[in-house]
């Protein structure tokens, strides 16, 4: 059974009030709230064990940095890494896409390669590549989409050529909640020899992730997404292409030996993680996946899709409303307009009600352009959302209705 209630009982603001209504969180896209057990695993750290990782040779200093590679190593084991030490830890997806971009740039890429993505990512999976492309003289191909949200998976293979070096593609669109085929774009980009990054940021907090059976080379994700502290994330990588990739960092603890002549670097994982880490929040996101894990993934997944289900059913019955992104594989997420009611406002009233949703382009602008819109409300989910919290979010949304008429 899905203890929602003892679920949620473990988030304390849940208990809090907005304008004198309960809180309704939807929007869990941007960030997740965080149960007591990571919140207390920090405020331990911070009361009881604080002190600088790696460097030390005192009980503080080991300890801290036991938790730390305790951390690296749950979070190994939870996307099935062959080994914990192709996991780098960032402060997020962000951190780790444009890491990946610069190092392996500066490895891989020259003049007239070219990086694929698709017309759904996010900023965060664009801008990185369009940098690179721009510092070396590449092209960016972008694969197109269907009206209905869901990936154009013929026009992405059409793409891959003997020029192309990367294909970065998003695992569930953060905007449309679309769910990628993403074993068989890496399946199939590998037949040409063409590493892929998966973009977890919007999957990792609802599925279950195996990097050994997905076969991706990279993979990013976000821990503030996935009910861990804000500034964790990491980015996983097959070692055979961390050992070769030039560092994106220089400074403390990513070196082997410094002259003033030359400088060799130390071994995976912390070739790439200079100076001093965010070992709390890693720590956090560590006790977060173990949070995750004992509810289960499979029931996350099952609680999640069952809601996703039930707020299209219901929104559905709304005049007026429209969808944006339909794809027959959905998940954490639904995106909507309101007749021509700006999705600003639609927000701003929900907020009068309590109800927590993210209104604008979701920082996917080419997204936004592709359907001719600016913006969206999208309600997204979490393990604590409730049929209940669906419930007021179709209630307000009829309401803005009939003020907005």
């Amino acid at each position: 059974m899905y203890d929602i209630a003892n679920i949620r009982n473990q988030f304390p603001i849940l208990n809090e009030t907005v304008y004198g209504k309960p809180l309704v969180y939807l929007d869990n896209g941007a960030t997740t709230q965080k149960p007591q057990c990571v919140l207390d695993v920090i405020n331990d750290i911070y009361m009881h064990k604080n002190a600088n990782i790696h460097r030390g040779v005192h009980h503080l200093s080991n300890v801290c940095t036991d938790l730390f590679e305790q951390a690296r190593k749950t979070v190994a084991r939870h996307i099935n890494a062959l080994s914990d030490a192709e996991v780098i830890f960032t402060r997020g997806t962000t951190e780790a896409i444009n890491l990946l971009a610069f190092s392996f740039g500066e490895t891989y890429c020259r003049k007239d390669d070219e990086i694929v993505i698709t017309t759904m990512e996010h900023h965060a999976n664009i801008v990185p590549w369009q940098m690179l492309c721009e510092r070396k003289g590449m092209k960016l191909r972008v694969a197109e989409i269907f009206d209905n949200g869901e990936l154009n998976t013929e026009h992405l293979y059409s793409l891959l050529n003997e020029r192309t070096k990367l294909v970065c593609v998003a695992h569930i669109s953060n905007v449309m909640g679309t769910v990628n085929p993403v074993k068989q774009i890496i399946s199939k980009a590998h037949s040409y020899g063409i590493p892929v990054l998966v973009d977890a940021a919007q999957s990792m907090p609802h599925k279950t992730i195996d990097v050994q059976d997905l076969d991706c080379d990279f993979m990013a994700f976000s821990g503030h997404k996935m009910y861990a502290p804000n500034g964790s994330g990491a980015l996983y990588g097959k070692a055979k292409w961390l050992n070769e990739m030039v560092p994106y960092h220089g400074g403390g603890e990513m070196i082997d030996k410094v002259t003033f002549e030359k400088t060799t670097y130390n071994q995976l994982p912390f070739k790439f993680e200079a100076g001093t880490p965010d070992y709390i929040s890693a720590v956090g996101l560590g006790r977060a996946i173990d949070f995750m894990e004992e509810i289960g993934m499979a029931a996350i997944e099952e609680h999640e899709d069952e809601i996703v289900k039930y707020t299209i059913n219901q929104l559905g019955g709304i005049p007026g409303i429209r969808f944006i992104g339909e794809a027959k594989e959905h998940s954490s997420a639904v995106s909507f307009l309101l007749g021509n009611v700006h999705p600003y406002d639609t927000g701003m009233i929900l907020d009068k009600m309590g109800i927590a949703v993210r209104t604008g382009h979701h920082c996917a602008q080419p997204l936004m352009d592709r359907f001719g819109i600016s913006g969206t409300v999208r309600a997204s989910f979490g393990v604590y959302t409730t049929k209940e919290d669906i419930d007021a979010l179709v209630k307000g949304v009829d309401r803005v209705r009939m003020m907005m008429s």
